[in-house]
Formats: structure tokens, sequence, C-alpha cells
């Protein structure tokens, strides 16, 4: 349901700038992009409430800086940059403070397989538990590229860097996947 009629991007910026106007369209702006953020969010958390906790983060964080969107790109991809840095964030932390194994991502499949929000069978549960194994920024480009479908290009403006990287990083992320399933066949 849009909010007063705001069906574009441009209509909710303009409500945004707008004091009197700004909660209203922000809470569209919840509405409209809460489900698609929570999917890109849970494929690099991986967890369900780790997901809805980072989600939470990322409005909170939209909302405290929504002056410092100036409308130079769409709402949604200023959005998505923001869940995607909070995701790693969670990740740097979360990874402080267990400190995982390789041993540890093992329970990943098991955990996965347990999740009522899980809806993947074990060859799914174990792609999962490879990518788990992977350093975060090659976990996440190799999400953004082989579940999303994203392109090099637009995935080195989302995260400032090179295609050439980007299509290495990816490369090495299958690499790796591909040996961990192997292994565990």
């Amino acid at each position: 349901m849009a909010l007063g009629g705001l069906n574009t991007e441009e209509e909710i910026w303009q409500q945004l700038s707008n004091p009197s106007t700004c909660n209203k369209a922000f809470a569209e702006l919840v509405n409209r992009y809460s489900e698609q953020l929570y999917w890109k969010i849970r494929g690099i958390v991986l967890d369900h409430e780790d997901a809805n906790d980072v989600l939470q983060n990322t409005f909170l964080k939209a909302w405290r800086n929504i002056s410092e969107f100036h409308g130079n790109s769409k709402i949604f991809t200023w959005l998505y940059r923001i869940a995607i840095n909070e995701s790693l964030d969670f990740l740097r932390r979360k990874k402080n403070h267990n400190l995982r194994s390789v041993d540890g991502n093992m329970s990943i499949a098991h955990s996965l397989m347990a999740d009522e929000y899980f809806d993947g069978d074990k060859s799914a549960a174990l792609l999962q538990e490879a990518i788990a194994t992977l350093p975060d920024v090659q976990r996440l480009v190799f999400n953004l590229r082989y579940f999303d479908e994203m392109k090099y290009s637009e995935m080195s403006k989302l995260l400032d860097t090179s295609e050439g990287a980007l299509k290495a990083s990816y490369h090495i992320a299958v690499q790796k996947i591909s040996n961990y399933v192997k292994q565990k066949n």
C-alpha cells in the first residue's frame, strides 16, 4: 500500500525531504523494502534472528542519516548499501566474539536444517555451510553474483571496488566452495 499515493521513489524522496511528512514517508520505505532487504541480509548472516537485528540496525542507521541522502542514487540502492555494511559489521563483531573455526561451520548445515525459516534441502544447507567458510568479502561477492545475479558493474558501484577484483574474488570463492563440497561428499 503506497502512502498517500506515493508510487515512485522520487515522490517518497520529496516526502522524506519535508519535515512534516518525513515520518510517514520513512514508514513507507520500511513497508516497501523490509522483506527484500531481509533476504539480502539473511544471505549474508544466515540466521533469522541475526538478520532481523541487522535489518533493524539498517533502518535505524538510514533514519539517523536520512539528511545525508541527496538523491544521487535510488533509495533502495542507498538502503541496500547500508544493509550490506551493517551485515559485514555484524559478522566482524560476531567473529571477534567467538572466533569461529572451520569445525564451527560444520554445524551450520545442521542449524539451518533445524531453522523453521530455512526452506532448502540438505544440498542447499551444505552450500550455505561452504559459503560460511569464505572470508566476509568473498562471501558477499559470491552471494551478490550467484544468488542475486548482480552484474559486476553494479557490484563495483555498490562496493567501491574494481570489476577485476570482484571477478577474481568470485572465481576464488567458487573454487573454495567446490573444494569444500567435494571434501564433504
